[in-house]
């Protein structure tokens, strides 16, 4: 017989899950034996294995790769436009994504499918906007799917909701509580959750729907509101 409380654990997850925020997690772990694809700012491809990778305050400070060469590269964020690089294998878990999705009208038809379905993370430069000052920033896109008109790049530094859940499994809650965020063309900045409804309207007045949508905004919809945002944009 099936106890009441776990029926009402398994609705709460179900509906979790309806209204779960459709981004990638953010990958801290990388494999040394898998193949990394790196693309430079002056357009020159390397492939190879990852060495070492080496942070500062939560952000790529270098990378040290070895290509099919056995050549060495010590690479800083200035000196990469974009890159793939392999998960580890526990950070890989439930990072691959469908591109069969309903989002696929907004992928960035430049970033490579492939590598992405087979749960490689995407990172890239970025003008990003901190404080008043705008710098050149290696992120990582968490909304690869869906990133045509709107980037949800990772805060290292961002917190969770607290999660419900049972032996180890997670229910309800954990959600990211910021993320850098951008418009096409427009420098990244900071988005938290707390203070999601004063920006709310200021971030998406050019789009009605939204607005019109959303009387009493919920951080836990933002991706829905990425989306609708996104319909905008193409319409116009």
């Amino acid at each position: 017989m099936i106890k009441k409380p776990f029926l009402v654990l398994a609705f709460l997850f179900a509906l979790n899950t309806m209204n779960a925020q459709e981004l990638v997690a953010p990958s801290y772990g990388f494999s040394h034996s898998e193949t990394a694809y790196i693309t430079l700012a002056d357009g020159t491809e390397i492939n190879g294995t990852i060495k070492d990778i080496d942070r500062d305050e939560g952000l790529i400070e270098f990378i040290k790769l070895q290509d099919g060469a056995g050549k060495k590269h010590k690479l800083k964020p200035e000196d990469i436009k974009f890159m793939y690089l392999p998960p580890s294998g526990l950070d890989n878990l439930g990072k691959k994504l469908n591109f069969a999705s309903d989002f696929k009208k907004w992928n960035d038809e430049k970033l490579n499918q492939t590598y992405l379905n087979d749960g490689y993370a995407y990172f890239e430069t970025a003008d990003v906007k901190i404080k008043k000052k705008n710098s050149k920033l290696l992120m990582q896109l968490l909304n690869p799917s869906f990133s045509k008109e709107f980037r949800i790049y990772c805060d290292p530094y961002a917190k969770k909701t607290t999660s419900l859940g049972v032996g180890g499994v997670k229910f309800v809650g954990g959600d990211i509580k910021s993320f850098y965020v951008a418009k096409k063309n427009e420098p990244a900045f900071l988005l938290k959750k707390k203070d999601y409804k004063k920006e709310f309207v200021p971030l998406w007045k050019s789009c009605d729907k939204v607005i019109a949508e959303n009387p009493e905004p919920k951080w836990t919809d933002f991706t829905k509101h990425v989306v609708t945002y996104s319909e905008c944009a193409e319409s116009k």
